[in-house]
C-alpha cells in the first residue's frame, strides 16, 4: 500500500525519526518553554504569558500540518498550577481555551501531578496498582515459585513501580504519602515478598538521588545539567563537600523550589 506518512508506527527508525521531526518544534513566544518526550509535548506557560495561549496551541497545529500530523484537541488538557497557600480568585484564572479541557490533576509521563502541586494522588494510584500485581505474586507462590525467586520479582515489579521517577516526585510528598508508601513496604515483608533488612523506600530514594545528582554532575551532555549553578574557584579545602558548586539563598526562594530534586540535592549536608 501507498505511505502517506514520515512515521511509520511501529517501524524500528520510528522513534529517531519522530524526533528529528519534531526537532523544529519550539515556542513562538519568549518565556514560554515547549517540553517534548518522544511524541508527548507540553506547553508551559507562565502567568506573565498567560496572553499567548491560543497562539501557542496555533502553533503546534500548524506545524503538525506540515509535517504531515494531526492534533487531536479531544486529547489535549490544560492544567492551572497555584498555590496552596494563596487563594486565587475565579476572576484571576484565565478562561478555558475552546475545545480543551481543563482538568485538575494531569498524568505527566507516569507521574500524576495536582493542580496544587501535590502527589497525593500519584501515590494512591501507584499503590493501588501495586497492590493488584501482589494477587500474581500469591499465584507464583502457589506454583511453587520459591521465596528468593518471590523477593526477586517483588523488587523487580512491585518496589521498582512504587518508585518509579520518585527523584521528580518524591519532593512533593507529605508525611502521610511517605507512611502509605513505607506502610505498604512492611505489608510485602509480613507476606515474604521482602526481606525485613532491607532498606526503606526513603533510603532507597535517598541512593538513586545521589546516583542521579553523581550523573548530572560528570556527564557534560546530562539534560539536568543546565539547572546546576557555577562552581566554586576556591584554591583550598578545608572539608570534603560533595560538590563545588556555588550556594545562594536565592536557589532557595520559598517551600515549593525547595521541593526541586536540583535544589535538595544542592543543599544536602551543606549547613
Amino acid at each position: 500500500m501507498e505511505i502517506s506518512a514520515s512515521i511509520i508506527q511501529g517501524s524500528a527508525i520510528g522513534p529517531a525519526s519522530y524526533v528529528v521531526t519534531a526537532a523544529d518544534l519550539r515556542s513562538v513566544t519568549p518565556g514560554n518553554t515547549l517540553c517534548k518526550y518522544a511524541d508527548d509535548t507540553y506547553i508551559i506557560i507562565p502567568a506573565a504569558n498567560v496572553h499567548s495561549r491560543a497562539a501557542e496551541l496555533a502553533n503546534v497545529e500548524a506545524w503538525a500540518r506540515s509535517n504531515n500530523l494531526h492534533l487531536n484537541r479531544a486529547k489535549c488538557v490544560e492544567i492551572v498550577f497555584t498555590s496552596s497557600r494563596r487563594v486565587r480568585s475565579a476572576a484571576s484564572t484565565p478562561p478555558p481555551l475552546p475545545d480543551i479541557a481543563r482538568v485538575s490533576s494531569l498524568k505527566m509521563l507516569g507521574v500524576t501531578v495536582s493542580s496544587r502541586l501535590s502527589v497525593s494522588d500519584h501515590v494512591q494510584n501507584v499503590i493501588s496498582s501495586c497492590a493488584q500485581t501482589l494477587h500474581a505474586l500469591r499465584l507464583l507462590r502457589a506454583h511453587g515459585l520459591c521465596e528468593a525467586a518471590l523477593q526477586t520479582v517483588y523488587r523487580a515489579v512491585v518496589v521498582a513501580r512504587l518508585l518509579y521517577a520518585a527523584s521528580a516526585w518524591w519532593g512533593f510528598t507529605t508525611a502521610a504519602d511517605r507512611q502509605r508508601i513505607e506502610g505498604f513496604l512492611r505489608r510485602g515483608v509480613r507476606a515474604g515478598y521482602r526481606h525485613v533488612n532491607e532498606p526503606t523506600a526513603a533510603q532507597l530514594v535517598e541512593d538513586s538521588d545521589d546516583q542521579l545528582f553523581h550523573r548530572v554532575q560528570y556527564n557534560s551532555g546530562h539534560v539536568l545539567q543546565s539547572l546546576l549553578p557555577n562552581r566554586r574557584s576556591n584554591s583550598y579545602a578545608l572539608r570534603d563537600r560533595r560538590h563545588d558548586y556555588l550556594l545562594s539563598r536565592r536557589l532557595k526562594t520559598n517551600s515549593l523550589t525547595d521541593c526541586n530534586f536540583i535544589t535538595r540535592q544542592l543543599f544536602k549536608d551543606s549547613y
